[in-house]
């Protein structure tokens, strides 16, 4: 047997912090780390198992023998098994066999802290470390502004798969092929943040990265460690902020991950009421227990520091919340209250967000979260969950549901659209039309529009107006910017050649002006969550499915009056109430944006004249002023 060397990174008060689920940095102690003791350069290999009666590192350097290089058990029942290897370091492949102390249960496991792993369907753990000298400090230093909740937030939502394909090999982007290619079009398209759908190792390119096996590594498919490092990098140099998404909720059952790690339900929860989730075949992680708390933030952390994220969105929520979420009575068992709340998770949630705003106070977390549940963008010391911003999903269904039927009809369903409005405020809200919504049959975001070519572009620069003039922030997946067509297939590649027509080459930059104007409006970022950055105009005129609102900055000066023209129908005259005093009409209502100009491939009705406002009541308001609607546009005005 090969000689492991009794070493450990460990201190008691590491222990005491693991075990009380309050070791947020475990990943400076556990995994693989390429160090020199005693002048041997080797790795110190560490893993939690405590189930196990033996457990040995198994890799490309013993082909795979089990009987070498038996890590050490820890003495203080902390179930940790350690050890240093000599002449074993970076790029060597490695796993840890082990024979659990359950039914003679032998597995062999990917390292759960692993910084890189082979790529799939090839299942081991690297040893890796790398040196990246980031290049992003002046980024870092004004990224508080940048994500700030009163700042603007438009988000590109991306596959990295099946954004864009080398179609002359037929593979994948590299990291550093994305640094220009992708870099370069979300600063030309001027979103100020991306958002990547996960990249954390997964080994089923069907799950698109939501079912992980190797949480504290970046895909293999697309590069090395340092390469995604270089991605995040050439971002925040084109001042760009990068957000992830982060699976906390499940995992898979893949042999090689973190199921029945031991021989025992040590990541996940015991009870398969509460550890297996049915709707994606994959188990549940245990939020009670301290070590697995430490494990998860730990890992969120992780991604914050060592990749500088400037943000995590964590994905599916409400299954954490809620022990009865995709189950039928009988299949779930009330919490010690007698109520439905997963109240394990829901603490996990808030000591999540509570170390994360602690640590990396300018960043923002948001939660993918589709239910009524209270608070989940309200402060842990309110009595919240502790999110900085919430999706809000009853806005995209209601919008979506509106927009696809023939503008005939919408004058039934005004109170669809306007609805969103009355509940806007009780969360800090990021309006989301995301992947989900263009896969399983429910057609592009175009393809729902009604009507011929020309409305169903005019409909989508309508809603894509409305959402940037409603109450939070913004998120639209790849392809909606140009007018995809197909739905999304993660295997294949966006329809890029489409932007050889006409008509997705204006939509294309009818949505890159979209974000200059709302970038360059404070009306439509500064008070995105608060009651006092929005005023009705008019939200009951059905007949004419009309409805106009005023979004509000901190300074009146910068105030934009926004009316939505839900129908084909050019409307002249139509007469909109001002809610300003007479002191502060000394100007003008003047056009600044149309939705339906030419430019866009729109009918070119615009007001090109400065309007007089008259003091006339009118929708209840003492001032009033006559305009023109153009068909199935949004137009914005401000008083000049």
């Amino acid at each position: 047997m090969a000689n492991v060397i009794v070493h450990s990174l460990f201190t008691d008060f590491d222990i005491n912090l693991f075990k009380g689920g309050k070791h947020y940095r475990l990943y400076e102690k556990f995994g693989s780390h390429p160090l020199t003791l005693n002048g041997i350069e080797g790795t110190y290999f560490a893993v939690w198992a405590p189930s196990a009666k033996e457990v040995s590192v198994i890799g490309d350097f013993n082909y795979w023998n089990g009987d070498d290089y038996k890590l050490n058990v820890r003495w203080d029942s902390s179930g940790i098994w350690e050890g240093f290897i000599a002449h074993v370091g970076k790029g060597n492949l490695y796993k840890y066999k082990i024979h659990s102390s359950h039914n003679g249960y032998v597995s062999e496991k990917a390292d759960p802290y692993a910084r890189r792993c082979e790529h799939p369907p090839k299942t081991a753990s690297i040893i890796w470390g790398d040196t990246y000298s980031w290049k992003d400090s002046k980024w870092m230093k004004k990224r508080k502004k940048n994500n700030a909740l009163d700042a603007p937030y438009s988000v590109y939502e991306v596959h990295l798969g099946s954004w864009k394909k080398h179609i002359e090999e037929d593979r994948f982007l590299s990291y550093f092929e994305l640094a220009d290619d992708l870099v370069n079009y979300v600063k030309e398209m001027n979103f100020t943040h991306v958002e990547l759908m996960p990249i954390m190792e997964y080994p089923y390119d069907p799950s698109w990265g939501y079912q992980i096996t190797g949480y504290f590594a970046p895909s293999s498919r697309f590069g090395y460690p340092e390469e995604f490092k270089y991605l995040v990098d050439k971002l925040h140099q084109n001042d760009i902020g990068i957000i992830l998404d982060w699976v906390p909720s499940h995992f898979p059952e893949d042999a090689h991950g973190l199921g029945f790690f031991d021989g025992s339900s040590l990541y996940e929860h015991p009870d398969k009421r509460k550890g297996y989730h049915q709707d994606w075949k994959s188990l549940i992680f245990n939020y009670g227990r301290n070590e697995v708390k430490s494990f998860l933030i730990s890992n969120a952390a992780f991604w914050l520091e060592q990749y500088h994220a400037d943000g995590l969105r964590v994905d599916a929520v409400a299954s954490m919340l809620f022990l009865d979420y995709s189950r039928e009575d009988g299949e779930w068992e009330p919490n010690e209250f007698g109520g439905r709340e997963n109240l394990e998770a829901i603490t996990f949630l808030k000591e999540l967000n509570e170390e994360v705003y602690k640590s990396f106070p300018d960043v923002q977390t948001i939660a993918e979260e589709s239910t009524a549940f209270p608070g989940v963008s309200k402060p842990v010391f309110l009595g919240g969950l502790g999110f900085g911003m919430k999706w809000m999903m009853g806005w995209m269904h209601d919008t979506l549901d509106y927009f696809s039927k023939d503008p005939v009809y919408r004058k039934y369903h005004q109170n669809d659209i306007t609805f969103s409005l009355a509940y806007a405020f009780t969360e800090n809200f990021m309006l989301p039309l995301s992947h989900d919504e263009v896969v399983y049959g429910k057609h592009s975001i175009l393809g729902r529009m009604p009507g011929d070519e020309w409305q169903r572009f005019a409909n989508l620069r309508l809603l894509y107006g409305y959402m940037f003039t409603h109450p939070g922030t913004k998120l639209l997946f790849m392809g909606g910017e140009f007018g995809q067509y197909d739905e999304w297939d993660f295997q294949g590649s966006l329809n890029w050649h489409l932007l050889e027509y006409e008509p997705h080459k204006n939509f294309k930059n009818f949505y890159k002006s979209l974000n200059i104007l709302y970038k360059s409006t404070p009306a439509l970022y500064e008070n995105s969550f608060s009651q006092e950055g929005f005023e009705w105009i008019s939200y009951d005129d059905h007949d004419n499915c009309v409805m106009s609102y005023i979004r509000k900055g901190k300074s009146s000066k910068d105030n934009v009056i926004v009316v939505c023209n839900l129908t084909p129908t050019v409307r002249e005259h139509y007469k909109i109430g001002i809610p300003i005093t007479i002191g502060t009409v000394k100007g003008k209502l003047t056009e600044v944006f149309n939705s339906d100009a030419k430019v866009f491939g729109g009918s070119g009705v615009i007001n090109k004249k400065a309007i007089t406002i008259k003091k006339s009541s009118w929708n209840g308001k003492d001032y009033s002023a006559e305009i023109t609607l153009a068909p199935l546009a949004i137009t914005l005005f401000q008083i000049k």
